[in-house]
């Protein structure tokens, strides 16, 4: 049994033997969830100094576990400050219900808009750090991807290290038969013409004052495409579908902007007047929506999609739509 003192420190070193679902992630990412509260900073001096070994030998943050390996954690102290954030009753009840998928190894969670996928830059509690401690049992729980914090819909948690490489590897694969396909519904302003099907401009991310991500089209970016859809067509906005190829941060936003029909709602690369215009409409958040998801896993036989309908605060401020 590890001891630990009256603010969460552990006051005994623990010797930890890695398992096969661990191996393959790095130390540095291992060491987090066994030492929580302790900042990324101070888990990088501890491996540094030493003090944290594997096999008894020093290693790197970087280093990537092997089944069987040894991993000394030294003591601990941690700050009352630093405790970590425990998710409200509310949080708790809607990730319950909100779950559109689960097997042995992977869960799809239908986020609501507004829950960060993970904590930082100001966010104490995000969607990992409470479904980890929501299911305790599941000694292994890691984001497959991710959604922006204002986004709702799909998103897929491996259970299992090896649903999580797998997963990653079909979404860096962008023409296998297996490759994972997102489609999400987003409400643009204006008439999208139905001749613009896709979007190919290469996108260009640089962080300002705070850790703000700005995306911009620019030929010095990342190759970038987006197949487009119209889903219907109300008086001065347009049910788009939009099928990302690519996965860059804010691709979809930026991608139709640059075809020129913002999102409603987006408050950094919108239209400021509109969005504002139609808050009293029901249009309060981000108009972007990840309808569903196809994939496949190791040892299913059928390809899997799983879907998830229009959030009701989106769907009924459709409804007065003209």
């Amino acid at each position: 049994m590890v001891k630990t003192d009256a603010s969460g420190g552990n006051l005994s070193v623990r010797l930890v033997a890695v398992d096969e679902d661990q191996a393959g992630q790095r130390l540095d990412n291992f060491l987090s969830p066994r030492l929580k509260g302790v900042p990324k900073s101070r888990i990088y001096n501890l491996i540094r100094k030493g003090e944290v070994r594997v096999n008894k030998g020093r290693s790197k943050p970087d280093y990537k576990l092997a089944a069987g390996d040894v991993v000394r954690i030294p003591p601990v102290r941690v700050a009352e400050s630093a405790a970590v954030a425990v998710p409200g009753k509310s949080l708790v009840q809607h990730l319950e219900q909100a779950v559109l998928y689960e097997d042995d190894g992977l869960l799809v969670i239908n986020k609501p808009s507004g829950l960060a996928v993970h904590g930082g830059s100001g966010v104490n509690l995000g969607l990992i750090e409470s479904l980890r401690q929501i299911r305790p049992e599941n000694r292994f729980l890691e984001l497959v991807h991710r959604l922006d914090k204002d986004t709702s819909g799909c998103i897929m948690i491996a259970k299992k290290r090896s649903v999580l490489r797998h997963l990653q590897s079909a979404l860096r694969d962008k023409t296998g038969p297996g490759v994972i396909r997102k489609v999400y519904q987003a409400l643009v302003i204006g008439h999208w013409p139905n001749s613009c099907l896709r979007v190919d401009a290469p996108l260009l991310k640089r962080e300002v004052a705070g850790g703000e991500r700005i995306v911009r089209v620019s030929t010095d970016g990342k190759p970038s495409l987006t197949e487009f859809a119209v889903l219907k067509r109300f008086q001065d906005f347009t049910l788009i579908e939009a099928r990302p190829i690519t996965g860059r941060t804010h691709q979809i936003r930026v991608h139709a902007k640059y075809a020129g029909h913002s999102l409603l709602g987006d408050e950094k690369y919108g239209n400021d007047g509109i969005n504002e215009a139609m808050r009293s409409h029901g249009f309060r958040r981000l108009f972007l929506h990840a309808a569903a998801l196809e994939f496949d896993l190791p040892g299913v036989p059928q390809r899997i999609r799983v879907d998830a309908a229009l959030p009701d605060d989106l769907a009924q401020a459709l409804t007065g739509l003209q």
